[in-house]
């Protein structure tokens, strides 16, 4: 059985599964598993490279003409900080929302189809990406546009665990859907430690303009931080495409190849419309002049949401608007929204992290002087040679989570735990972030502040494992993928909330108060799950 296209697939089966079934599924995981883990190292890259977008010397034509040292100058280095930390915000917002039509393309173009289209349109913001860092004086608008686009990779998350499931019987879901996630995650991690690495060489080309120093060496081409993943992204696209398969259980109605990718290619269409309407209001197209420059994310956030929603509802093929309304009735369950806030806490926190952890360092250790943004701290730590051990942590005890509510029976308490100590982590690195802040030898206090953010990362991994752990016991077999769904779509998003909350408060000069700001979100989750799940008025037992 090698044709693209299976009719005939039944892993329920005992003698089906172990003649035919497990070794067609073992080849789609090992083809689905280093696609996701490009889609995530691409979508979550704007975390690291604004990071050397400062160092590298991008200041987007703003402090042009401009005397250096003046008033003037310091607040236009201040606005350009502010907009690197809009750019992975950007991309969390773009690859949040791309989630929501990724859910259904499995089911409309056929699993082969999608996962070899949406790996394909990775090298859009790879490419643009490459092309705009070889010269530093790339306008702003351009990133934008890239990290906007490198979205694909966020929402492709959606439709690869969709299409994974429907290749294992139900026994061996929680290995196929653990391996697929823990080890496509673990992409933040190979990009944050991969970057650091292809940056100090000119392998593609060397970086017009670029005056950056690192330890005292130069650093050649930033632009490789993008070109690296090309070829990657170009053999993992062909292999989906010569390797992967379509199932009937996953799509019924099962397309040819061209009608699948066109009806993919129309569903991500619609998702990145609502995402580049979001866009627009965050930065205004040209900044400063139309549109809603720098709208509150409060605003933005239900504005792109809904947008996506009704595209969805009212412009998606008719095949699926009946699935579509399956799909929107868990909107009317209170559980639906109360795991999702509680899944934010977790994955979102997670993924926000990632997306602003190196930049976050650099602002609080290296250029740690607010009345001159361009003095460096010679002391400061190398914070790219360790960075990449928070999201690795994080993907890697995932499973933990779910492996400790099996053995307590309860989801719901290892979250409620978990949700304990990420509450005093997030405290504890506001406190070190004070401390840094408040004296001109701030790499004293960097492994602590390290410390207590691996913990963060720590707990957000077990309580994105307990949570999801959860869910099945909490909702009926008909609501519990799509709440999956929903639940992970929209806890995407914290890779939009927390960058932009993080931009805010450095940009006054007070970066703890996000993170006072998340630790009454989490204290509000750990309420949440006592009150519904935990306590003696809970409505579910051991969810």
């Amino acid at each position: 059985m090698s044709e693209v296209n299976i009719k005939e697939w039944d892993v329920e089966d005992e003698g089906f599964w172990k003649s035919t079934g497990k070794k067609i599924a073992t080849k789609n995981l090992w083809t689905s598993i280093p696609a996701l883990l490009l889609a995530f190292s691409v979508w979550i890259m704007w975390g690291v490279l604004v990071k050397y977008m400062k160092e590298f010397g991008f200041n987007f034509g703003m402090t042009d003409g401009l005397e250096s040292g003046s008033d003037a100058y310091i607040a236009a280095l201040a606005e350009v900080n502010n907009l690197y930390y809009t750019l992975p915000a950007i991309a969390g917002l773009a690859g949040a929302t791309l989630r929501l039509p990724n859910s259904f393309l499995i089911s409309l173009g056929g699993g082969r189809n999608v996962i070899f289209l949406t790996t394909a349109l990775l090298l859009i913001p790879a490419i643009g990406t490459g092309m705009a860092l070889s010269d530093v004086n790339t306008p702003y608008m351009f990133f934008a546009v890239m990290a906007l686009l490198s979205g694909f990779g966020g929402g492709n998350f959606s439709s690869s665990m969709s299409n994974i499931s429907f290749f294992y019987p139900k026994k061996m879901q929680g290995y196929a859907l653990g391996m697929n996630a823990g080890l496509g995650n673990l992409g933040v991690a190979v990009m944050q430690k991969l970057i650091p690495f292809v940056v100090t060489f000119s392998l593609f080309g060397g970086t017009i303009g670029a005056v950056a120093t690192a330890k005292g060496a130069p650093f050649e081409g930033l632009q490789n931080a993008a070109w690296v993943w090309v070829p990657l992204i170009a053999l993992s696209a062909l292999a989906a495409f010569f390797g992967m398969n379509n199932v009937s259980t996953g799509t019924p109605s099962m397309p040819n190849t061209s009608q699948g990718i066109t009806k993919t290619a129309y569903m991500v269409a619609l998702g990145l419309i609502a995402a580049a309407v979001g866009a627009f209001m965050l930065i205004g197209i040209p900044w400063g002049n139309w549109g809603m420059k720098d709208s509150s994310m409060w605003v933005v956030l239900p504005v792109v949401v809904i947008l996506a929603v009704q595209l969805m509802k009212h412009a998606t093929p008719g095949e699926i608007k009946e699935n579509l309304k399956k799909q929107f009735s868990i909107l009317s369950d209170k559980h639906n929204w109360i795991m999702t806030i509680i899944y934010t806490m977790t994955f979102g926190s997670f993924i926000g992290y990632s997306m602003v952890f190196p930049k976050l360092a650099q602002d609080i250790f290296v250029y740690s002087n607010p009345l001159d943004p361009e003095w460096a701290n010679p002391n400061a730590p190398n914070i790219m040679l360790w960075a990449f051990l928070g999201p690795m942590f994080g993907a890697l005890i995932r499973p933990v989570g779910g492996i400790l509510s099996d053995k307590f029976n309860s989801g719901a308490k290892v979250t409620m735990w978990s949700t304990i100590f990420q509450i005093i982590a997030a405290l504890t690195v506001a406190y070190y972030v004070i401390q840094a802040r408040g004296t001109e030898t701030p790499e004293v206090y960097w492994w602590p502040f390290f410390g207590a953010f691996m913990v963060l990362f720590l707990t957000t991994g077990i309580g994105n494992g307990s949570t999801f752990r959860s869910i099945p016991y909490i909702f009926s077999k008909e609501k519990a993928g799509p709440v999956l769904g929903w639940t992970a779509a929209i806890a995407a998003y914290g890779a939009f909330i927390i960058p932009k909350v993080f931009g805010q408060q450095v940009k006054a000069g007070t970066p703890e108060y996000a993170l006072y700001g998340f630790a009454v979100y989490y204290l509000i989750c750990l309420v949440l799950n006592w009150w519904y799940y935990q306590g003696p008025k809970r409505e579910f037992d051991n969810p």
